[in-house]
């Protein structure tokens, strides 16, 4: 939906570096993947961002 959109993102995949899930979970305070973040703002999982897009929200968020 990013790419869709034309919003610029980073992927930080934590796969194999065991500091960088640590690091993500505690930011988060979730376990899951993909977890999504503006800026330092978490703001939520994949589920949580097509929610806020279907109440017109997620570019008012990201803006």
């Amino acid at each position: 939906m990013l790419n869709n959109k034309n919003i610029p993102f980073t992927e930080i995949s934590i796969a194999n570096d065991p500091n960088k899930r640590a690091e993500m979970i505690q930011k988060s305070q979730r376990s899951t993947v993909p977890q999504i973040f503006n800026g330092d703002k978490h703001v939520g999982d994949c589920t949580e961002i097509y929610d806020l897009e279907s109440r017109g929200k997620l570019d008012e968020l990201l803006a």
